[in-house]
């Protein structure tokens, strides 16, 4: 019989994509999503013909709905969250309560045999120069109230038994739940709809990865969760450690109309500037595989389908 998986957030922008990947894999899926955010409610809808989905409308914050998402599953995918630091700035109260408080439910409510992977963000290692690379080992500083309540709710299930977390690098790539707000998302669009980028910050550096490499590893951590129970993973590529100048001059190559300026003004609220090592991943058998310049490519051919304004404020 085939494991069943738990996806907390299932309607999100990773959450949609790696429901796909668990079915063509022959798993169990059941995708458990509040519906917070509107335009997102068919992100699944091409997934309800297949006899082995199902999904629930309900609050991970919810005792009783829990219990019974968790009663029949051997895997928690635990995506739901409040992403990203102005959109936790905005609401703490709920922030903390999404992103921490769900955590300690969720971990106090399953079966110490029942796997959890979790992702984290590499915003928790905090400011650094971004000339050496942040490894698991680094030391976590994180600036925003979103970097530290996941980095508090990786401390609290890395506590306990049957844990994988992942730090994960800025996600891109096309979604049926898409985000604007990743930054090789805002680049192309801005490229393709706009034809220009105001850039500030421009030599901060970031590490980035393809939504289905994301979604690739959680399958592939599930297969190998006896040997990477109680560890931390950063998850990039890492072909991909750039600067956001360098980031906005690998859009400009494919789209060579793309006008650029530079600004002295502006700061990013995480302060992120860093490299990041997925060496120890990489050790356990995955490596991320999707390169950025197709990213690149891919959103321009989705980004020609989208109407003027869809998804501008996602997130």
């Amino acid at each position: 019989m085939s494991q069943h998986v738990l996806v907390t957030g299932g309607l999100g922008y990773i959450g949609s994509v790696l429901c796909e990947h668990l079915l063509a894999a022959g798993y169990q899926v059941t995708a458990l999503d509040n519906l917070h955010y509107g335009r997102g409610e068919q992100a699944l809808f091409h997934l309800c013909h297949h006899a082995a989905f199902d999904f629930i409308a309900g609050d991970v914050r919810d005792e009783a709905v829990m219990r019974r998402c968790l009663k029949s599953v051997d895997v928690i995918i635990h995506l739901a969250a409040i992403v990203g630091a102005s959109a936790c700035e905005r609401d703490p109260l709920l922030a903390t309560s999404v992103n921490l408080d769900s955590v300690r439910l969720l971990n106090r409510l399953r079966s110490r045999q029942q796997l959890v992977l979790f992702p984290n963000t590499n915003s928790g290692y905090g400011t650094t120069a971004g000339e050496s690379f942040c490894t698991e080992e680094s030391p976590l500083e994180p600036i925003s109230l979103y970097g530290r309540t996941k980095v508090e709710a990786e401390r609290v299930l890395l506590d306990s038994p049957r844990a994988i977390a992942f730090r994960l690098a800025t996600v891109f790539g096309l979604s049926p739940r898409m985000r604007l707000d990743l930054l090789v998302n805002h680049f192309v669009y801005a490229a393709v709809t706009d034809g220009y980028l105001v850039l500030f910050e421009k030599d901060f550096k970031r590490n980035f990865v393809h939504v289905r490499d994301v979604a690739d590893c959680f399958l592939h951590a599930i297969s190998q969760a006896d040997a990477m129970c109680g560890q931390v993973f950063n998850l990039g590529l890492d072909s991909a450690n750039l600067s956001k100048e360098e980031l906005a001059l690998e859009v400009k190559k494919q789209v060579p109309n793309f006008y650029l300026h530079f600004a002295p003004i502006g700061q990013d609220p995480d302060k992120r500037n860093y490299i990041v090592s997925s060496a120890r991943l990489a050790k356990t058998g995955f490596t991320a595989r999707r390169l950025l310049q197709d990213g690149i490519r891919e959103l321009i051919k989705g980004y020609r389908m989208l109407g003027r304004g869809l998804y501008r404020n996602a997130g």
